[in-house]
């Protein structure tokens, strides 16, 4: 008679339980040996305080062989004390008033003004000037002697101006402009005459004419004869 086996009492049907169960405790273990905690030994020093302790007992038997301090002793005292009497009379400053009665005359220096000399310009320009320079045959009030003035200057240039240089030097076309500035000094003379212009001919032309105008009677700021500063423009075309 054969035997058989109970299929379910065959321990091999239960290997891969095992081997499951196995690994599960495995992690199990392994889990709880991370998450056990453990703490560090720690012993005391107490080598510095034993060193402090040292230097107490130092400084207590410092102090006490310290020794004491000995005070110097007091100067000695004289044997004689003399008394010196106060017998000097001390002459009272008498302060005497400095206030004057009514009735008293008081002297009185005499005052003596001294007038300011009012500093003048030595060159004024003719736009500011009170008293304009007079041109020989000019008349009348100030505002007709300014008038006349520039008048009679304008003509004189435009009779002694040489026109005819200014195609003679090879200008192109067009209006050409000349600018002058002289002065009329405190004796009435033309003076430091200076021109500005598109060519030197045309500035020593311009300059000559200027030094040809007449001696004037000089102009007057605060009622004293000053330079009188003038500026003079010329106009020509050239054809």
């Amino acid at each position: 008679m054969q035997i058989k086996k109970n299929p379910k009492a065959n321990l091999e049907n239960f290997s891969k339980l095992f081997m499951q169960l196995g690994l599960v405790l495995a992690l199990l273990v392994v889990y709880l040996a991370i998450e056990k905690k453990t703490y560090d030994r720690v012993i005391g020093d107490l080598g510095p305080v034993v060193l402090n302790m040292e230097d107490e007992e130092e400084q207590l038997e410092l102090e006490i062989v310290k020794p004491p301090e000995v005070k110097p002793p007091p100067p000695p005292a004289p044997d004689v004390i003399e008394v010196v009497k106060d017998e000097e009379e001390v002459e009272e400053t008498v302060i005497e008033s400095t206030e004057t009665d009514e009735d008293e005359a008081v002297e009185v220096e005499e005052i003596i003004e001294v007038e300011e000399e009012e500093e003048v310009m030595e060159d004024v320009p003719f736009a500011i000037i009170e008293d304009v320079p007079v041109y020989p045959g000019c008349k009348g009030n100030k505002d007709q002697l300014r008038a006349c003035l520039q008048e009679k200057i304008t003509k004189h240039v435009n009779r002694k101006f040489n026109s005819d240089l200014a195609s003679d030097l090879g200008l192109s076309p067009g209006v050409k402009r000349i600018f002058v500035m002289f002065k009329i000094d405190k004796t009435g003379n033309i003076t430091n005459v200076m021109a500005r212009a598109p060519h030197k001919r045309l500035q020593e032309e311009a300059i000559r004419v200027v030094n040809l105008l007449p001696k004037m009677t000089p102009g007057k700021q605060r009622g004293r004869p000053v330079g009188v500063k003038y500026s003079l423009p010329i106009a020509f075309k050239v054809e």
